[in-house]
């Protein structure tokens, strides 16, 4: 009793909202055919009645059964219609039995005649309803019945399209076949008849003085058979740009006298019109002038994007040159060759060497930076450790400054212990991690 009542109240509910009517449309609803999508739910109505008061036990839409129909729906007074449905759908109806058939996959097929009330005849846009009615099928072998009473929504397109979406409880009349479920559906409708088109009858004949009807004398109207505006000496001006028609060589589009009623070009397309465009033929961008992005060095990669605009380079390193294979190796080999005193961040003589090299590959190439990043082992604490890798990384940069080196070209940074590349419980593993590295790059 309380499902039946909180349906007439969602339908009451449901009826406040109805879209204003359509006069034009006749008020009772003329034969109709269209098909359904169905989605069939066998497991809330089961579980509110063993526990009603758990709402998380409504069936999601992706664990529904589907089914399609196809149905013939006509109107028997203003605010009655009757329909007649023909459905299959596919659920394993023998499981709901409590038998399994692997033989087959579930199938039912049925016919389900109905009658639907509205509040406001067939003409209102939107209209809801209540229906109810008697069905059956072969369920799998089985011959089941029900009774399906619910609600709707009706949408009236235009009279010719009618969209329907259904909520119906169906009662089972035989629950050794199928237990209560829900059945949700839309439905797409058109009609069976095309209306006859009306007779208009032709307006009388407009005055001689003023065949168009425009208000201007025919022996003023430059376009005496077609209506137009006065200020065009009777002409019509379509797109409104206050250039006569028969003088607009873009009629539907507004235009300016300089181009004969058209717009202002673009011939690049680029959104930019060609009076404003300093790049008329090669689309380009608005904060260029209509011309394209620059590419300084022609090397493919503009200017926004590119590290070194005046150096021609590739895109994978950001449009800067790549650095010679050599240069980067002869980097990396002197920076395994950079040693220190015991416990300080002073320079061993036998590093010299490789830094002199370095230091005249950077002379030579005035484009290449190098980061020079100083680690140190796990032994002691961290704050000793970082303050010994910040010493132990501008001790390098600082020896290669006194080579000539400019300091804007050297980043020096200490990491610590941070960034260990081998195990600091050996002292081979501790060896490895006292280090400085040193990154060439060019941007």
């Amino acid at each position: 009793m309380k499902r039946k009542i909180a349906l007439l109240v969602s339908f009451a509910f449901l009826g406040a909202g109805a879209f204003a009517q359509n006069n034009s449309q006749p008020a009772k609803k003329p034969a109709l055919l269209g098909f359904y999508v169905n989605a069939l739910d066998f497991n809330t109505i089961q579980a509110f009645k063993e526990d009603n008061s758990n709402f998380r036990n409504i069936t999601k839409l992706r664990d529904m059964s589907y089914g399609v129909g196809f149905a013939y729906w006509r109107g028997i007074t203003n605010k009655l219609d009757f329909s007649v449905r023909l459905n299959a759908a596919f659920h394993d109806y023998a499981k709901e039995r409590g038998e399994t058939l692997d033989r087959r996959a579930g199938f039912g097929l049925e016919l389900e005649p109905s009658v639907h009330l509205r509040p406001f005849n067939d003409n209102v846009v939107v209209n809801p309803f209540l229906s109810a009615g008697i069905g059956a099928g072969t369920y799998m072998g089985e011959i089941g019945a029900f009774a399906p009473t619910g609600i709707g929504m009706q949408f009236n397109i235009k009279g010719a399209t009618y969209i329907m979406a259904q909520a119906n409880y169906r009662w089972t009349l035989t629950e050794d076949v199928f237990k209560d479920h829900m059945n949700y559906s839309i439905g797409f409708f058109t009609k069976m008849r095309a209306d006859k088109p009306k007779v208009v009858l032709p307006p009388p004949p407009p005055p001689v003085q003023d065949r168009d009807g425009d208000g201007v004398i025919d022996s003023e109207d430059r376009c005496p058979d077609v209506a137009g505006l006065a200020s065009l000496q009777g002409c019509p001006d379509r797109d409104g740009d206050g250039i006569a028609d028969d003088l607009d060589k873009c009629p539907d589009i507004p235009g300016v006298a300089k181009y004969d009623g058209c717009p202002i070009p673009d011939s690049d397309g680029d959104g930019i019109n060609d009076e404003e465009d300093k790049c008329p033929d090669v689309a380009g961008v608005a904060r260029y002038q209509g011309c394209p992005i620059p590419d300084t060095d022609g090397d493919g990669v503009n200017d926004e994007v590119d590290k070194c605009p005046t150096r021609p380079g590739p895109a994978s390193n950001n449009g800067c040159p790549e650095i010679a294979k050599q240069v980067v190796e002869k980097i990396n080999f002197a920076a395994k060759n950079v040693f220190f005193s015991t416990g300080s961040a002073k320079l061993m003589p036998k590093s010299f060497k490789s830094l002199d090299e370095v230091a005249k590959l950077m002379q030579d190439d005035n484009s290449l930076m190098i980061d020079i990043d100083g680690h140190t082992d796990s032994q002691g604490s961290d704050a000793v450790n970082q303050a010994l890798s910040e010493k132990r990384a501008n001790s390098v940069k600082d020896y290669l400054i006194a080579k000539g080196v400019d300091a804007s070209r050297l980043k020096a940074t200490g990491f610590g212990a941070s960034k260990p590349i081998a195990n600091n419980a050996t002292a081979a593993g501790r060896a490895q991690n006292r280090r400085t590295e040193m990154t060439v790059r060019n941007f």
